[in-house]
Parts: structure tokens; sequence; C-alpha cells
């Protein structure tokens, strides 16, 4: 049975091509959760009229399936929490030129 964490280290292959970073670091990730051979992810956009969003999601459920033992993605796209860049690892920080 595939991990959480499994799905995580995928997640970070796909890039948000506005900022060249992947979702992970940027901290649009909100929650994966997996249940039997279903991974269940919520995640953000930088904003709600990001023109990469169609794309994004399309790159999480490709990557996902990559992983052994998953047979089905559930994507929710949120905006409850807002993202901000608070929310990025620091190395996204640091190489974003975020504080």
């Amino acid at each position: 049975m595939a991990t959480r964490d499994e799905v995580f280290e995928v997640l970070r292959q796909v890039e948000d091509p506005e900022l060249g970073m992947d979702i992970v670091d940027l901290g649009l990730v909100y929650e994966v959760e997996m249940e039997d051979s279903t991974a269940k992810v919520t995640y953000s956009l930088t904003s709600m009229g990001c023109p990469a969003g169609p794309l994004i999601a399309q790159d999480i459920d490709s990557a996902i399936r990559q992983v052994e033992g998953i047979e089905n993605v559930e994507l929710e796209l949120t905006f409850d929490p807002p993202w901000t860049p608070d929310k990025m690892s620091d190395d996204a920080k640091f190489i974003l030129g975020f504080g």
C-alpha cells in the first residue's frame, strides 16, 4: 500500500511553471490523505486566477499515479486558507527572495 510520504515525494516533481519551483516547497500542498488505493490531495494555487492551475492539477494527478499501489486520485483545490509566502519552505523563501 502506498504511503503519504511516497505521495509527498512524487509531488516534488510537480512545478509551478511561473515560479519554477515544486509545489511542496512552495507550500501549495495542504494535505495528503491515503484511503486504501486512493490518494486524496488538498492543494492551493498562489492566486485564484493562476493561469497554470489546470496544468498543475494535471501534473499532480500524473505524478501521484506513478506511485505503486495508487489506483485513484482525488484532488481538491482550495483557497481556504489562502496561500501566502509564509507557507513556503525556508529554501524556497531564500531562492525567491522572501525574508
